[in-house]
């Protein structure tokens, strides 16, 4: 291709971009053109106070004397070190981040150092007569149980790091400007996000002209529509508060300059008088120049309207290519693998899971599937919250985009079995990871095999047989409710963790798709049947290999196998056969959930329900629609097959497929 040719399609490809710059170029001059006029008076007209880097603007003030125009002690700041401006409301002391004509933006009381995310208390004022929590608020709210309140379209807006520099997308934004959960007019402050079950919050305000905003809290100010100083100068008009109850401001109308109050400074006639800027009576007299000055900025402002319409269609006409993607922690890029997270996820980098996990060592391991595949790690974040991560290896760019769609379905799930997902990290390539809640009581098999931690010792029989409901009930609500359904594959009690109350939280659970779905549905009921056998035994199969206990169930001597912590013989005759029923599922969900079609956890999940239900007050303790075992396996070779010798037994091995 010839060097014309070639600067040709340079200048074919960025023409539209050029257009923008010119277009900027252009709006440049205009606004120094036409909106000089709109430049603050001078200091003379004002009280001339700075604390540091900040001019303190009208009502706001430091010295009574040098600023006799104060309209409220409220507005009062103080100046510390002459560098940091501080606003004093009740008690409180509110270091000045940032001024506007409406409002202040403040810091957190209190503080020493910037957190990410405060406390839902941490902020207490919710307004007075002359400050109100603004709308213009932007909240970033962190691990809500409820997500009805979290806004998709607020988080756009990049949350500020503490030290000013943009962030990472919100997971879960709320605007104050949205009235469904937060309502000004009651005065509602920061804690009442609580009940949506948040735990905490970070606040920031977009300034005009910007996506990364501003971190602090902004008070919009007024003074009471019914005091002696809401008297608005002559050329301003009157501006109810939104956030202040019955306050009102004044504001000077176009073509004036000012602060709008009578007791103020008022409104001055502002124009630009020949190249400066000028204000009050010299601005009656007109000019050749202003007259100039209106025609070139006419002029100007059609040429950039033009050319920015010019620019934006050919910007918008412009195919897009598919592997460029948002922020990152918005959106993962691989390939051309394109993740929107929910909104009410937390985004966590690698580094940050690496730290928690000491590297992701060894020793940190809670569940190790599939050859290292899908490997839960134990963990903990800088503010010592506990947590477990969930490694997922993928081998292609489709399985990633498989786990990334289960990931989301995951989350979206709502059973009390589920475990909570606070977030996930997915710009590791094709290693995403799972972050959830750590429950508080370890695993089931830490309490059943008798580990060295004495509080994890000890589970009754009516907390085993619940723990074992609960978890054949969750497996049947991710088989049969969840579309498409979610397996596990690699049951064992290891992978039920319990929380405080002993609920089930049910780990490990298999995000990718397979084609062999029902092949693994089975593995399910097998591998619960192998877990119910511990849950009764006490023993893990490595211990009490299941070819054993089946013979041991089937030859009538359940009693010798039977956990000793359950006291077996000290138990009344309805438990005793609660226990033995419980042993008659474990047994045919071993034997038929190898069997194609033949056992499904839905099953399962009916039959426990019965055992547990008729178990309590021991009537009626069999469901009707359960046999006992041999009843189950008469006419069947299996009855002869199970009678035969432990080592002449078939078991399939847990997690076959």
């Amino acid at each position: 291709m010839s060097k014309i040719s070639t600067g040709m399609l340079s200048l074919h490809y960025n023409f539209p971009f050029i257009l923008v710059q010119i277009s900027f170029t252009f709006l440049s001059i205009t606004l120094l053109l036409t909106n000089y006029t709109a430049q603050s008076l001078s200091h003379e007209a004002f009280c001339g106070e700075k604390c540091g880097n900040f001019n303190i603007p009208f009502p706001f003030y430091m010295n009574q004397s040098i600023c006799n125009s104060s309209l409220s002690d409220a507005f009062r700041v103080s100046c510390i070190n002459s560098t940091s401006p501080f606003l004093n409301i009740g008690s409180q002391s509110y270091q000045i981040l940032h001024l506007f004509s409406d409002g202040v933006l403040v810091d957190f009381p209190n503080t020493t150092f910037c957190r990410q995310y405060n406390d839902l208390k941490s902020f207490g004022f919710n307004g007075n007569d002359y400050f109100g929590i603004s709308r213009d608020n932007i909240l970033g709210l962190y691990d809500c149980e409820d997500s009805s309140l979290c806004k998709p379209d607020c988080e756009k807006n990049i949350m500020p790091r503490c030290d000013g520099s943009a962030g990472s997308y919100p997971s879960c934004c709320y605007p104050l400007s949205d009235h469904s959960a937060w309502n000004v007019d009651k005065r509602d402050g920061f804690s009442v996000f609580s009940q949506f079950g948040c735990r905490g919050f970070s606040s920031w305000v977009v300034l005009p002209g910007n996506q990364v905003g501003k971190r602090g809290v902004k008070l919009e100010w007024a003074v009471p529509g019914n005091s002696t100083t809401a008297s608005c100068a002559a050329n301003a008009d009157i501006i109810n508060a939104t956030s202040v109850g019955s306050g009102i401001r004044c504001e000077c109308q176009d073509g004036y300059v000012g602060d709008g109050f009578a007791f103020g400074v008022g409104c001055l006639k502002s124009c630009i008088k020949e190249g400066k800027e000028a204000y009050g009576k010299t601005c009656y007299s007109t000019s050749h120049g202003r007259r100039k000055t209106e025609i070139l900025a006419g002029v100007l402002t059609s040429a950039l309207t033009i050319t920015s319409l010019t620019a934006i269609f050919c910007v918008l006409r412009r195919p897009m290519k598919t592997d460029i993607f948002d922020h990152p922690s918005m959106t993962n890029s691989q390939g051309n693998v394109s993740f929107q997270k929910p909104c009410t996820v937390r985004m966590f980098t690698y580094h940050e899971l690496e730290q928690a996990t000491k590297g992701f060592q060894d020793e940190q391991i809670l569940i190790d599937h599939a050859g290292g595949k899908a490997t839960l790690y134990s963990g903990t974040l800088i503010d010592g919250s506990r947590i477990a991560v969930h490694r997922l290896q993928c081998d292609s760019e489709r399985e990633l985009v498989e786990v990334l769609s289960r990931m989301e379905a995951l989350h979206a799930v709502s059973h009390k079995n589920v475990p909570h997902i606070l977030g996930w990290s997915v710009d590791s390539g094709y290693t995403p990871l799972v972050v959830y809640e750590y429950p508080a009581n370890g695993t089931l098999g830490e309490h059943l095999f008798q580990t060295k931690d004495e509080t994890k010792q000890g589970l009754d029989w009516h907390h085993r047989i619940n723990i074992i409901a609960e978890t054949g009930n969750v497996l049947a609500f991710l088989q049969s409710e969840v579309c498409p359904p979610i397996v596990h594959h690699e049951l064992n009690a290891n992978c039920i963790f319990l929380d405080e109350d002993l609920t089930v939280k049910l780990f490990g659970l298999e995000l990718p798709m397979n084609a062999n779905i029902n092949n693994k549905k089975h593995s399910d009921v097998h591998n619960f049947g192998l877990v119910l056998l511990e849950v009764i035994t006490g023993s893990s199969s490595d211990h009490l290999p299941s070819k054993t206990a089946l013979q041991k169930i089937t030859s009538g001597k359940l009693e010798e196998i039977v956990d000793p912590h359950l006291y077996y013989h000290e138990q009344p005759i309805f438990r005793r056969e609660q226990i033995e029923i419980a042993a008659d599922l474990a047994t045919r969900c071993i034997i038929f959930g190898s069997q194609d079609g033949k056992f499904h956890i839905g099953d399962v999940s009916r039959e426990l329900v019965h055992i547990r239900k008729y178990g309590i007050d021991g009537r009626s303790r069999r469901c009707p629609s359960t046999h006992n075992l041999e009843e189950t396996f008469s006419n069947s070779s299996l009855l002869q097959m199970i009678s035969m010798s432990p080592d002449s037994i078939h078991v399939p091995a847990r997690g076959f497929s």
